[in-house]
């Protein structure tokens, strides 16, 4: 079983594997503006897969509470600035949060392998891009939501959760997209409340589904500081519990700001639960 696509290859099941955070934007709620020129974020990003990241993830646009929507003209501008750089200089593995297709179309030729879609939603047109180019594609639960706007689960969150994944793998199947570029995540902070993201992180194995890969993606969010009264840096040390958390039940990959601390902080989890 694998998360793969035409330039990388992940093996499931062996050990968790890390998502480095490279937010290119001056409005992100964790680090906006830390790697807004092009030297920073070439910077950064060597020095996340120095410290052991598998794919570094680039965003372009801010999906933070109270953020203002970019065009897909406006974030690819942004994007054309740093991916083929980020692309040339590094050789990493490269996703592209993005939720247009027009960006993702883009990035897939220049230097990108995966897309992060956080749009919640089964875009044919991205599907498409993601069928033709045979590449990875994060589906994310949204449940109609935003980080700012919550919606209610007659069934209750990991249910919808588990409906969303379910409805979204047989699109893909029916659309003629290979399970093993996908993967699947639980969006926490995404039209969740606080309950709801502590439900989701709690009932991780609920969510796997065989052959296909698990993503849990919660570094920093307002989950964590809301749970810990920390802010900024000291997230970290709530955003590796959780993710501990989230290892304990067969996440495959986790998203993260602070690679270092969670490399190693994986490595002692899959020494215990993997091992």
């Amino acid at each position: 079983m694998k998360f793969q696509g035409k330039n990388f290859s992940f093996e499931l099941g062996k050990r968790t594997y890390i998502m480095g955070i490279l937010n290119v934007t001056p409005d992100s709620f964790f680090d906006g503006g830390m790697y807004n020129s092009p030297n920073l974020a070439v910077e950064h990003a060597r020095q996340m897969l120095h410290d052991g990241a598998d794919i570094i993830d680039i965003g372009a646009q801010s999906t933070r509470p109270g953020h203002s929507l970019l065009s897909d003209d406006e974030e690819l501008k942004i994007l054309k600035k740093y991916l083929p750089l980020i692309a040339n200089e590094t050789g990493a593995v490269i996703s592209v949060d993005t939720f247009f297709p027009k960006v993702a179309e883009y990035a897939l030729n220049n230097g990108a392998s995966v897309i992060n879609d956080v749009s919640g939603t089964f875009n044919k047109d991205m599907a498409r891009i993601v069928r033709d180019y045979d590449c990875g594609w994060v589906v994310m639960h949204t449940g109609g939501g935003t980080a700012d706007r919550i919606p209610t689960y007659i069934n209750g969150v990991t249910a919808d959760v588990a409906d969303f994944f379910d409805t979204m793998l047989k699109k893909c199947d029916d659309f003629g997209i290979k399970r093993e570029n996908v993967m699947l995540d639980m969006g926490i902070g995404f039209g969740k409340t606080y309950e709801d993201n502590l439900e989701l992180i709690k009932n991780i194995s609920v969510f796997k589904r065989d052959g296909v890969a698990l993503l849990t993606s919660l570094s920093a969010k307002r989950v964590i500081g809301t749970a810990t009264g920390a802010e900024g840096y000291d997230r970290v040390f709530g955003t590796i519990a959780a993710d501990t958390v989230a290892i304990a039940g067969g996440t495959d990959m986790i998203r993260v700001h602070n690679v270092k601390e969670s490399v190693l902080a994986a490595k002692m989890a899959d020494i215990l639960l993997r091992g």
